[in-house]
């Protein structure tokens, strides 16, 4: 391993490793400003085909990204990104990923509450730390994951969800009757409880009003200036969601004024700021509660458990949920009676049996 000064006066640095087949590889890497930077780059890259834990975390979270930024989607890699950067390199990216230790997880975790974030972010940044170590003990024979013996931080969900009633959603809707966009966009969201993504993703071949149906597909998100569509957020959102009579109704007025349309363009020409923008119009005309875009889907939910009785299963179905358990930890507090009726029922069994 011997740097070279090349024509620009940099440092190119010339080297074999073994990759993860245990076989020689010569790697040749240009332009570094020193010669030190670029004996130090050699050293870690080295040590991360050798799958040595003796690596320091910022390197180790580099192999992390490559590997799932292939399985992930762009969108989900770049939250990575955010918090990774900006909340867990500037703490641990000098220590080596083997010498981390319960204690120092404990530090830092205090360092970042004191920086006034909500609970549900906190959770949502020690997630992040915890899934890189758990990567980390599952393909580079990491001992155990520091974060599991320090224990969390934040809450999984917020003391309280936010929602609208049936009856605060028809009053806000009035108010932005005006702007037909945003009109059929809410009005999609609350009844249909789907994410924000699948309504953007929506395109004309979707909506068949003669089955009364809305195809759920493909997800949209506009990253760094881009339209990118993508599969849905979990593999049963792929999913084909009924429609109320008046629903199909209003939509087929809405797709009779969108002139020229063909059966893939998209509904809803709009953006993710538009309609935060509009739902803030909306709410401050109305004098409705405030609450987020992504609140329309838990309002949606609040309307199927609360007024209509619906059973988790059917609620998981028709919001895509991956699994059950989600539906019922999510809304837990919709089915407050589920124990109370569970066990009426087992009484209803023992009816008649002698003691």
């Amino acid at each position: 391993m011997k740097p070279i000064k090349n024509a620009k006066g940099l440092w190119d640095i010339q080297f074999y490793y073994r990759d993860y087949r245990g076989k020689n590889v010569k790697k040749h890497k240009r332009n570094f400003k020193t010669k030190k930077e670029a004996v130090e780059w050699a050293n870690k890259f080295i040590i991360q085909q050798a799958h040595n834990l003796n690596m320091d975390f910022a390197s180790f979270w580099q192999l992390y990204r490559e590997d799932m930024k292939e399985r992930l989607r762009e969108n989900t890699v770049r939250t990575k990104d955010y918090i990774v950067e900006l909340k867990i390199l500037p703490y641990f990216g000098a220590k080596k990923i083997a010498d981390i230790t319960a204690a120092d997880i404990r530090r830092w975790q205090n360092s970042i509450m004191k920086q006034g974030y909500s609970q549900t972010y906190l959770k949502t940044i020690n997630n992040q730390l915890s899934a890189i170590f758990n990567y980390a003990v599952r393909y580079y024979d990491l001992s155990k994951n520091p974060c599991a013996q320090a224990g969390s931080m934040g809450k999984g969900r917020a003391e309280e969800m936010k929602f609208w009633t049936q009856e605060e959603f028809e009053i806000f809707i009035e108010y932005v009757r005006d702007k037909p966009l945003s009109y059929y966009a809410f009005l999609t969201l609350y009844w249909t409880g789907i994410r924000l993504g699948e309504l953007l993703a929506l395109t004309l071949a979707d909506f068949n009003p003669e089955e009364k149906t809305l195809a759920i597909t493909k997800s949209y998100q506009r990253i760094n200036g881009r339209d990118v569509i993508t599969e849905p957020k979990t593999a049963k959102g792929k999913r084909v969601i009924t429609l109320p009579d008046f629903l199909v109704a209003e939509l087929e007025d809405y797709v009779s004024k969108l002139y020229g349309m063909m059966a893939n363009d998209r509904l809803f020409m709009i953006t993710k700021s538009y309609l935060e923008k509009e739902m803030a119009r909306g709410t401050a005309l109305s004098g409705v509660k405030k609450i987020r875009l992504h609140d329309l889907r838990h309002s949606h939910a609040s309307l199927l458990i609360s007024k209509l009785g619906a059973q988790p299963n059917l609620v998981a179905e028709r919001l895509g949920h991956e699994k059950i358990q989600t539906t019922l930890s999510t809304y837990s507090h919709l089915y407050p009676n589920q124990a109370r009726d569970l066990a009426e029922q087992l009484n209803g069994l023992t009816e008649g049996i002698e003691e």
